[in-house]
């Protein structure tokens, strides 16, 4: 059984250190072979590609701006225009992706506890925009996954963790019992990353004692 493959967020870790290139760097002297971030676009893109090119990290996902509930709209009122809007351009961007063998993701989140203006707000709200795209490359990525959705379903692309609720390192006190989460997306033959999506305690090098196990 091949284990699993953890990528460093260094939106989350790191954050000792002020800058992403350096990041990188800190990434792959602690094990890691590939990092993601929330946002890139303003950092040196030379300095970040020299950085991934002296370690061989891979950078496998980087967030773009959100879709949103228009300010001052209900949800219900465009859901189905914003949704019909939504999976045109998944089904545009899919054959862009395809030329250059890149994997898009749509991700959702809990708008109660995020941002209450974020369209894709349920796990299953997203498997069926992606039913209706129909696009192998283009999957969901879940925080935390709904294991029962991963069973049932291909089109996972990518997992992030954190304990619960306090989003710190999965060994932290917490609800997330992360050893089951582990050997369960080992047993289903999981074959994406696992993106290291929280806050540490302390330093991030002495908090990674649960991945070193």
């Amino acid at each position: 059984m091949a284990p699993l493959k953890f990528c460093a967020n260094i939106s989350w870790l790191f954050t000792e250190l002020p800058d992403f290139s350096q990041r990188i760097y800190a990434a792959a002297s602690a094990g890691f072979r590939a990092v993601e971030a929330a946002w890139l676009y303003e950092s040196d893109l030379e300095q970040l590609q020299r950085a991934r090119e002296a370690t061989g990290v891979e950078v496998v996902l980087i967030n773009t701006p959100p879709g949103r509930v228009p300010e001052g709209s209900h949800r219900t009122a465009v859901a189905k225009e914003m949704e019909a809007i939504f999976v045109q351009n998944l089904n545009y961007a899919a054959d862009i992706f395809s030329k250059e063998g890149i994997t898009g993701l749509i991700e959702p989140i809990n708008t109660r506890m995020t941002d209450p203006r974020y369209f894709l707000d349920s796990p299953h709200q997203a498997a069926a925009i992606l039913e209706k795209v129909g696009k192998p490359n283009i999957k969901l990525q879940m925080r935390v996954p709904p294991l029962e959705l991963i069973k049932t379903d291909s089109s996972s692309g990518h997992v992030q963790i954190a304990q619960v609720p306090g989003r710190n390192e999965p060994d932290s006190d917490g609800e997330l019992n992360y050893r089951y989460l582990f050997d369960t997306l080992e047993n289903l033959h999981y074959q994406g990353y696992v993106g290291c999506e929280y806050k540490p305690l302390g330093s991030t090098e002495e908090g990674l004692g649960w991945m070193k196990e």
